[in-house]
């Protein structure tokens, strides 16, 4: 069963009307008890990096996560703030999070301050390897819907998914075995998000050892 971690700043109605359009059974919960049960879970987030640990630690959730993904390998999906949690920390904050992926979120600098931050509308993804979570969006132009002001630096470049341009180029997802996280919204990203949410859901697993030349 999937189950969509709910800890007080993720858009969980959003997320949960998109796994409805695509037929998904799902539970929105922050109950220890239930998310034990979980075979596949969503970490969503909008908000701040420290107050979101705050509220994960609060719960009793940080130590279950940890074991469901690293000793169950349960695959976890992170979205926007999400996908930061499941890194090593950011600048935006002093807390470590989860530390499943080698990284860290970064503010957006620019030189030309005509480059508006938030990173906010809609902006294309590359792809940089094969992926189920892309099934079928290998050879098209994947747009999805971005609001954020940080972005994930990857010290392993073989973790990084996909790029996104935005002043520079940045990690706009990763993958690391059952670890995936997404920087944009896909529950408000319409064709592109539905494709990627019914990957998620029907069953995450790499399509093959074959990859996309790694981003540079």
């Amino acid at each position: 069963m999937l189950y969509i971690i709910d800890y007080g700043m993720g858009n969980l109605g959003s997320v949960g009307n998109m796994l409805k359009k695509i037929g998904a059974q799902f539970v929105i919960t922050s109950n220890p008890r239930e998310l034990e049960k979980a075979t596949k879970l969503i970490l969503p987030g909008v908000g701040a990096f420290d107050n979101a640990m705050k509220n994960l630690k609060e719960l009793g959730l940080i130590d279950l996560i940890k074991f469901k993904v690293l000793e169950e390998k349960v695959p976890i999906l992170g979205i926007c703030l999400g996908m930061q949690l499941l890194t090593e920390g950011s600048e935006e904050g002093t807390l470590e999070g989860f530390g499943f992926i080698k990284g860290y979120a970064r503010k957006f600098h620019f030189e030309d301050n005509r480059i508006k931050i938030p990173h906010m509308g809609w902006n294309e993804v590359k792809l940089c390897k094969k992926s189920r979570l892309f099934a079928g969006m290998e050879n098209q132009e994947n747009r999805f819907y971005f609001v954020h002001s940080y972005a994930v630096e990857c010290k392993n470049k073989e973790d990084i998914l996909t790029t996104t341009v935005y002043g520079y180029e940045f990690v706009s997802s990763f993958e690391k075995d059952n670890i995936l996280g997404v920087q944009f919204h896909p529950e408000k990203s319409h064709k592109f998000g539905i494709m990627l949410y019914k990957n998620f859901v029907e069953g995450y697993e790499c399509l093959s050892q074959e990859s996309y030349p790694y981003c540079s």
